[in-house]
C-alpha cells in the first residue's frame, strides 16, 4: 500500500510540472525538412546606394542617409591679386610677383607642394617653360601652357574638397543643375571649367592656386627632421698632489 501511495504522489507531481505555466511558455515546435522547404525565403534588405566622387570618396557625411558633403571655399578669390591681409600677406605678394614675371616658377612650386616628390619642380617648370616659349613664338601669347597646367587646379580642388566654378555658378543662378545627373558628370563639368579658367585667366588661376597651397601645405624643404647633436665630453685632468 505504501508503494502505491508513493507512485500516486509521483504521478501528481508530474502532472503539476506539465501544467506549470513556465513550461507552457517554452513550448517549441519541431519543423521537418519538408516544412523548411515550404517556408518562404525572406530576401535581405538591399544596401543603400551612395554617390562617389571622381577620386573615390563617397558622397556621404558619415550618416546613414547619405547627405552630400558641403564644399569648402577658396581662401581667396580668383581676382584677389594681392591676397589677404593676414600672416600670409608677404607670401601673397611673392605669389603675385612670380605669376606676373615667372609663371613657370610659380607653377613648379605649386606642383612641388602638391606632389612633394623629388624632381617635381624641375619636371613641371621645364615643361611649362617649353610650352610657354613655343606658344609665344608661334601664336604670340601663352596658349599652350594652360593645356598642361589646368590639371593642377583640379587636383587642388579634389584634395581640399573645394567648390568649383561650375558649382559656384549653379549656386548663384541655379540654371545648370538640371543637366547634371550624377557625381561623375558634375566632376567632368568642373574639370572643363578648370580648363577654361586656365585658358582665359591663366595668371590669376596660378596665383589663386599658389595662395591656397601656401596656406595649407608646407614646402617640402621645411619638412626637415629634428637632429640630435651629441657633444664629446670635455677633457678631464687629474690634479697633482
Amino acid at each position: 500500500m505504501a508503494g502505491e501511495d508513493n507512485n500516486r504522489e509521483a504521478r501528481r507531481g508530474d502532472d503539476r510540472e506539465e501544467s506549470s505555466p513556465l513550461l507552457q511558455g517554452n513550448d517549441t515546435k519541431i519543423y521537418s525538412k519538408e516544412d523548411a522547404k515550404k517556408a518562404p525565403i525572406v530576401p535581405p534588405p538591399a544596401a543603400e546606394e551612395h554617390g562617389w566622387t571622381a577620386d573615390g570618396l563617397p558622397v556621404t557625411d558619415g550618416s546613414v542617409i547619405g547627405e552630400p558633403i558641403g564644399r569648402n571655399q577658396w581662401n581667396s578669390g580668383l581676382f584677389s591679386c594681392f591676397g589677404r591681409n593676414d600672416e600670409f600677406c608677404s607670401s601673397d605678394l611673392e605669389v603675385c610677383l612670380l605669376g606676373s614675371v615667372a609663371p613657370c616658377v610659380l607653377y613648379g612650386t605649386n606642383a612641388e607642394r602638391l606632389g612633394s616628390a623629388p624632381g617635381t619642380f624641375s619636371n613641371h617648370c621645364l615643361t611649362y617653360s617649353g610650352l610657354y616659349f613655343i606658344g609665344n613664338s608661334l601664336f604670340g601669347w601663352n596658349c599652350l601652357a594652360p593645356w598642361f597646367s589646368y590639371s593642377s587646379r583640379s587636383a587642388i580642388r579634389r584634395k581640399f574638397n573645394l567648390e568649383g566654378s561650375f558649382e559656384a555658378m549653379n549656386r548663384s543662378c541655379g540654371c545648370c543643375g538640371s543637366c547634371i545627373e550624377d557625381e561623375m558628370q558634375r566632376e567632368h563639368m568642373e574639370t572643363t571649367c578648370d580648363f577654361v579658367t586656365h585658358v582665359l585667366c591663366h595668371t590669376c588661376a596660378l596665383c589663386q592656386e599658389g595662395r591656397e597651397l601656401r596656406r595649407k601645405v608646407l614646402h617640402p624643404g621645411f619638412n626637415a627632421q629634428s637632429t640630435v647633436v651629441v657633444l664629446p665630453p670635455s677633457e678631464q685632468t687629474m690634479g697633482r698632489k
